[in-house]
């Protein structure tokens, strides 16, 4: 099973940063494979997110997910509904001495042949991705979020 996680200490209040995070409109700024998001909603459990994401030869790809856990200042959990792949896209908030550590992590279930041709690729991708929490967390304490 592909998957990849990353924290990182950002440092401004715990409020501000989940607010950030728990808008997932927000991970276009950070996130190089997001081309597109909207919400249906406010940040909640149920609330789906459509999005387009970089696919293979640069094409857009329909990748929605919904948020399936939501505890203020402490996590949100998002799971794929659309696309190829239904990732579980999860950001856990603890505050800490220097600000909040923030953790994003994905992963995803592979089976049959996704498995066999999709494994190295996906896994490549989310590894790129979760290092884009180091480009939020400049915006963040830049004030250019």
């Amino acid at each position: 099973m592909p998957a990849a996680s990353n924290t990182v200490v950002i440092t401004r209040p715990l409020g501000e940063v989940f607010a950030y995070f728990a808008d997932a409109t927000n991970s276009a700024r950070w996130r190089s494979g997001v081309k597109e998001i909207v919400a249906e909603g406010e940040p909640a459990v149920g609330t789906v997110y459509r999005q387009t994401v970089s696919g293979p030869g640069g094409r857009g790809i329909s990748a929605d997910v919904r948020i399936i856990d939501f505890v203020p200042n402490e996590k949100v959990v998002l799971e794929g509904i659309s696309g190829p792949l239904r990732p579980t896209v999860s950001y856990a908030f603890a505050p800490t001495g220097e600000g909040t550590e923030v953790t994003f992590s994905l992963s995803a279930e592979l089976s049959g042949l996704k498995k066999l041709l999709m494994n190295g690729p996906v896994q490549k991708t989310m590894s790129a991705e979760v290092a884009g929490l180091d480009r939020a967390k400049a915006l963040l304490e830049s004030g250019a979020a």
